[in-house]
């Protein structure tokens, strides 16, 4: 499998790997995310590895985040399931889609969805508000986070597309 990839067309040759031929393959042993996320932005596929942030209501350090090389991967975060404030926006996207990150996953909300979906980044979250989040700084990057009946930890590889979200815990070719 190919890492930090991102797409939006519906080739299916090469590239990321569909997460149904990856449950095929698998089986039962891959984890697949129960969440039923929405995909936000203008890449319906994306793949990479996990780097996690887990905060309620407050994206100061996703900011920070978004900001450095993203290399392909994919930020995960875990803001609880709060729908009360969007921890990503469209300045914020556009960013982390500069720096080079595939994707971002977000237990939580997003707000300025018609931009998100313009840019060239993958992103799933829950749902929309246009609440802005606090910016205290509180939260934590790395940490191994638990939602959807999926353990998500820094390292693991996140395969996103149309039918959902799997993780592997290390990359396979």
């Amino acid at each position: 499998m190919n890492t930090g990839q991102h797409e939006s067309g519906d080739d299916k040759s090469g590239g990321t790997p569909r997460t149904a031929d990856l449950v095929d393959i698998h089986g039962d042993d891959l984890p697949s995310c129960e969440l039923q996320l929405v995909n936000y932005g203008g890449h319906q596929r994306f793949s990479g590895p996990i780097v996690t942030f887990q905060t309620v209501d407050d994206n100061l350090l996703l900011k920070q985040l978004t900001g450095e090389p993203g290399q392909g991967r994919v930020i995960v975060v875990d803001a609880g399931g709060s729908l009360r404030t969007a921890m990503l926006g469209g300045d914020m996207a556009a960013r982390a889609a500069n720096s080079g990150w595939a994707g971002i996953v977000i237990h939580g909300a997003v707000r300025d969805s018609v931009e998100l979906a313009q840019l060239p980044i993958g992103i799933k979250a829950l749902g929309t508000n246009p609440r802005r989040s606090k910016k205290a700084g509180t939260g934590q990057i790395d940490v191994e986070v638990d939602f959807g009946s999926v353990h998500f930890a820094p390292g693991f590889v996140i395969v996103s597309d149309e039918d959902g979200i799997v993780v592997l815990p290390q990359p396979t070719t």
